[in-house]
């Protein structure tokens, strides 16, 4: 506390006693040495300064007198100046309660949790449908690869099959033709005979076989020959003959399968097969090939010239290339030479008795 200076007196001014006009009241301490207040109007005696003594004995009481009330104006709740113009600090804004606060965080935690869980469940549903794409692409030119294979291994199949059936197989052309092949018998003679075409439009099956084979029963007013095959003995009649070209129809009421005429004209070097009964021997089969074709001259029509072995009796049985086809009929050999015999093509029987 400060001193007083030497002479003043501590206390209000003579005169009758005021409140204070402001500041605090002061209040005394509850327990220890107590001052003694100054009764109302008096005022300390001057001394060269006050002494403050330590009270050796009980507590003093300060004596009775008036109380200071304290001035009115506003308590200050902060330290530190007071605001300008008397007016009191502002109240702090209610706190929010610390539950609502926890909960408020609490759900902002879960929607970010959430919202997280949804990204990363829509970036791995975008890379499934990325990888699903992928593997549909690639499913697809899999199986689009694999149909160009198979249309490949089709088209290498057609090829072979093509290449196969073009290669020359006289067992599997003389398996199909022997059916279709007769001896035939005309007097004293004997010859070959074989099926063509169609069934006849009467019932039956028609056939070709060389005029000079039958030319004895024809001339001789005869119109009956017969067919043998194995042991069976089917009778036949002769229909018409052609002469010039060496060609005679004949039919027969028993039913046989026809051989196919070829449309096409045959060529050298194409590989063929010779179906007869040379000297009266059944069912014989030889193979060559063509060694030309000649042109009609005069007084004779074309020929197929062959280099397949052929004997009497061989007359009148067909000419058969690889397709199973009847390219001409055998009708004679060169005497005195080997390897060339002569047919007449097919397309000259069928053109002169439109039977094939």
């Amino acid at each position: 506390m400060p001193t007083q200076p030497t002479g003043s007196t501590y206390g209000p001014p003579a005169g009758p006693a005021s409140a204070p006009s402001s500041g605090p009241a002061y209040a005394q301490p509850s327990a220890g040495p107590g001052y003694p207040q100054p009764a109302a109007g008096s005022s300390f005696p001057p001394s060269a300064a006050p002494a403050y003594p330590q009270p050796a004995g009980p507590a003093l009481t300060p004596p009775a007198g008036p109380a200071f009330p304290p001035a009115a104006g506003p308590a200050f709740a902060q330290d530190g100046p007071a605001p300008a113009g008397g007016q009191g600090w502002p109240a702090p804004a209610p706190a929010a309660p610390a539950r609502g606060r926890a909960l408020t965080l609490v759900a902002f935690g879960l929607a970010v949790v959430l919202a997280l869980v949804a990204g990363v469940q829509a970036y791995q549903i975008n890379r499934l449908s990325d990888r699903l794409a992928g593997t549909d692409r690639r499913a697809s030119a899999a199986q689009q690869s694999d149909a160009t294979r198979l249309d490949d291994l089709d088209q290498r199949t057609q090829v072979l099959e093509k290449q196969a059936g073009g290669q020359f197989n006289p067992e599997a052309v003389a398996s199909a033709v022997l059916p279709s092949v007769f001896r035939v018998r005309a007097g004293q003679f004997t010859g070959t005979a074989f099926a063509i075409g169609e069934p006849a439009t009467e019932g039956g099956t028609n056939l070709f076989t060389n005029f000079h084979v039958v030319e004895s029963v024809w001339k001789g007013g005869g119109r009956e020959v017969f067919l043998e095959r194995t042991d069976q003995r089917y009778p036949a009649t002769i229909v018409r003959v052609d002469a010039e070209n060496d060609v005679a129809h004949l039919r027969t009421t028993s039913k046989f399968t026809g051989l196919k005429a070829a449309s096409a004209t045959v060529k050298s070097g194409q590989q063929i097969v010779v179906v007869g009964a040379p000297l009266g021997l059944q069912d014989s089969v030889t193979t060559g090939v063509v060694s030309a074709f000649r042109e009609a001259k005069q007084g004779s029509g074309p020929v197929i010239q062959f280099d397949a072995p052929i004997n009497p009796g061989n007359s009148g049985g067909p000419v058969i290339n690889g397709q199973k086809q009847v390219v001409g009929i055998a009708t004679a050999k060169a005497r005195d030479a080997e390897g060339i015999g002569l047919a007449v093509p097919i397309k000259v029987a069928c053109d002169g008795f439109r039977i094939c």
